[in-house]
């Protein structure tokens, strides 16, 4: 394993531990996307550096081609004139020039290599930051909900049925005895309300009388 599989081990390790610990899950979330695209940032800096240097070296490669085909155009005219001495040390800047093609070729090789990876490296960026982005919307919900869930079952917890139930029981006791006292309240009053009411009084006393003259008719008889 490379240093840097380690150290991104470590990273991802440091991240789930601070989310197994975090508070606020939503505000976690937001940070990691603020994270992402601080990140995507500085790698598509570092491609926009590595590209520019990519084209330096084209461009130093391009010049020394054409300063090579330059001292061999001029190789051929010395020749042309017969000097072949002069041609010779135009061929020697040629050799030079042709070496320089030779290192600038391997050098765009690599670095172009090098810039494809990195740009692959952002291209995974781009999708993973899409990706969190479109996540962003369903974790908060699924937080928010969990934390709904959470507070219930806290109080579902904290409230003990048994005493609940007893606590029921001694109320409905209570409201059946202001109940009965109510009754009998209204039986008291209702008996002091017919003893103070004349008619009711009167009707009272025909009724006695009617049962006695019934009684003394039945005794005669007999």
């Amino acid at each position: 394993m490379s240093i840097f599989e380690r150290v991104s081990d470590l990273v991802r390790a440091n991240i789930n531990d601070l989310i197994d610990k975090a508070e606020n899950p939503e505000k976690m979330v937001k940070q990691i996307i603020i994270d992402m695209e601080e990140q995507l940032r500085k790698a598509t800096q570092g491609l926009g550096t590595a590209m520019g240097s990519l084209n330096q070296v084209k461009n130093q490669l391009a010049n020394a081609e054409a300063q090579s085909e330059q001292w061999e155009n001029k190789a051929k005219a010395c020749l042309t004139q017969g000097n072949e001495e002069l041609a010779k040390k135009a061929l020697e800047n040629k050799v030079k020039q042709d070496k320089m093609v030779v290192q600038y070729k391997e050098m765009c090789d690599s670095m172009q290599h090098q810039v494809d990876d990195i740009k692959s490296q952002v291209d995974q960026l781009k999708q993973k930051l899409e990706e969190a982005r479109s996540k962003q919307a369903m974790l908060v919900a699924r937080s928010q909900m969990a934390d709904a869930k959470s507070q219930m079952a806290k109080t579902l917890g904290n409230m003990d049925s048994k005493s609940a139930f007893a606590k029921m029981d001694k109320m409905e006791q209570k409201i059946a005895q202001k109940e009965a006292q109510a009754d009998a309240f209204s039986e008291v009053s209702g008996v002091q309300e017919s003893e103070g009411d004349p008619f009711e009084q009167m009707d009272k006393e025909n009724s006695i009388n009617t049962e006695l003259e019934r009684l003394k008719k039945e005794m005669n008889n007999n």
